[in-house]
């Protein structure tokens, strides 16, 4: 019968059909759906205009490869998949039940909210970093092997490292090089 004809036949397609989620749920003229690779433009519009009854203006395909991943020496692939966009005649409203809306609708929200109070913290009092704490700024093996040599030198080492800390923060270092 079909092969008389010069085309497939489609009475129960075996052809999966994804519906991707719409910028917008109130006139809609196009559609984007995912199906298997092998599927052919006529296949898709035959199967919409049959078993879903929607009139069909043209269909447009996109052969999309599946993520590849690697991991160790294995090679992980999602498999490949065709995209097609759909336009309609007459336009189609879906509804908003057809998809999680509101549980994304609220996580974007919580996410603007978070984003949001980072930016702005002038309400919150600046938290310091733990290497900006006013302590002793010398290491501890410099605390353990100084002993006395502050009270010898009459502080002098203590007013330096507080002078050189302020241009570089690796001048608190121990050197062994002779002072001058």
């Amino acid at each position: 019968m079909g092969s008389r004809l010069g085309r497939r036949v489609v009475n129960f397609a075996n052809l999966p059909i994804k519906l991707l989620m719409p910028s917008s749920f109130s006139n809609i003229t196009e559609i984007s759906l995912k199906t298997i690779p092998s599927a052919s433009k006529i296949e898709i519009k035959r199967v919409l205009e049959s078993l879903y009854g929607f009139e069909v203006e043209k269909v447009q395909t996109l052969n999309m490869d599946g993520k590849k991943k690697k991991r160790g020496g294995l090679l992980i692939a999602k498999p490949d998949y065709k995209k097609a966009y759909v336009t309609l005649k007459n336009p189609l409203s879906i509804s908003r039940d057809l998809y999680p809306i509101r549980m994304i609708e609220e996580e974007k929200k919580n996410m603007s909210k978070k984003s949001k109070s980072s930016i702005v913290e002038d309400d919150e009092p600046k938290k310091m970093h733990w290497l900006d704490e006013k302590r002793d700024t010398r290491s501890s093996s410099e605390r353990r092997f100084s002993c006395g040599r502050d009270r010898e030198r009459g502080g002098e080492r203590s007013s330096d490292v507080g002078a050189a800390a302020a241009k570089f923060p690796w001048s608190s270092m121990r050197s062994y090089a002779p002072s001058l």
